[in-house]
């Protein structure tokens, strides 16, 4: 899946102020983020707040950033959970026209052991009409994966065309890099703040949250890292350092999406039970914004 190097994003998921979708906003997102070089979208993932969002919702999402895409990027759709039955339902049973990979994250809550994410996984694969992109985010899901399960998962079964790694320990990632079976298993960073050194190390591109607002600047950098431009990338990676780790200081999408209201690119509005940023955060984001501009 060499389509999905480079600089992927997390698309967050607009709302109005009164809470419904804003599909008039994403149309001009799906646009900006292409129009400002990303080389792929990642829509339904934790960025979009893909928990409080309805079936009817998520089909409407998709359908509307496949209509603007028009087949210009490609396109990821997030299907994983903590319910593997209904996980192999959902990839049996959602129209993926017009998807070229599905982003599947580890179980949640339950806490499976290392033997239970292979079974789980292993149970993804056999079903999925598309390739799989793992996802580890033991932040948010309470559970690691560790290297020698990816590895594992990777060695096993060919559709799964990689992991999107956002464990926090370049130990581990790196591992996974130095030790992948295959060149085709890509091993995307799923952390801004440490994307520099993992592209520096080998890694095949990142899965950003601040893509969101800073397209252009972001995708700058990843792309001169691939190319071996390490000054380059090292120059916008430095700039946007600060903005990397304050948008998440109060939970994330708020700290983007606050960001993104400064920049007239949609509201800030949250889903409960996200709520916005405090107004001293605000103050630190809009400044760190305009030092972007």
């Amino acid at each position: 899946m060499k389509s999905l190097t480079g600089a992927g994003v997390a698309i967050i998921t607009p709302f109005l102020p009164s809470g419904q979708v804003d599909f008039q906003a994403l149309e001009s997102l799906t646009e900006f983020w292409i129009s400002q070089g990303l080389d792929y979208l990642v829509v339904n993932g934790t960025t979009a707040e893909n928990p409080v969002l309805s079936a009817e919702e998520k089909k409407g999402i998709l359908s509307t950033v496949l209509s603007i895409a028009q087949g210009r990027v490609p396109i990821v759709f997030g299907i994983g959970g903590n319910h593997t039955r209904a996980q192999q339902e959902d990839l049996c049973s959602i129209d993926l026209s017009g998807i070229s990979a599905v982003l599947s994250v580890t179980p949640f809550y339950n806490k499976p052991n290392q033997q239970g994410l292979y079974a789980h996984f292993e149970a993804l694969a056999l079903v999925s009409p598309l390739p799989i992109l793992l996802y580890n985010v033991p932040g948010r899901t309470g559970v690691n994966m560790s290297a020698e399960t990816t590895l594992k998962l990777a060695a096993d079964f060919s559709i799964f065309c990689g992991i999107k790694e956002a464990s926090g320990s370049m130990h581990q990632i790196t591992r996974i890099l130095y030790e992948r079976p295959r060149d085709s298993f890509l091993v995307i960073s799923g952390d801004d703040s440490i994307a520099f050194p993992l592209l520096a190390s080998g890694a095949d591109g990142v899965i950003s949250v601040v893509a969101n607002a800073f397209p252009k600047r972001f995708s700058s950098m990843v792309h001169a890292a691939l190319s071996g431009d390490m000054f380059e990338a090292q120059e916008h990676h430095k700039a946007l350092y600060p903005v990397m780790n304050a948008i998440f200081d109060e939970g994330s999408p708020a700290g983007i999406k606050e960001t993104m209201a400064h920049l007239n690119l949609c509201h800030n509005t949250v889903r409960l039970p996200l709520t916005p940023v405090s107004e001293s955060l605000a103050l630190q984001l809009r400044t760190m914004a305009n030092a972007l501009k």
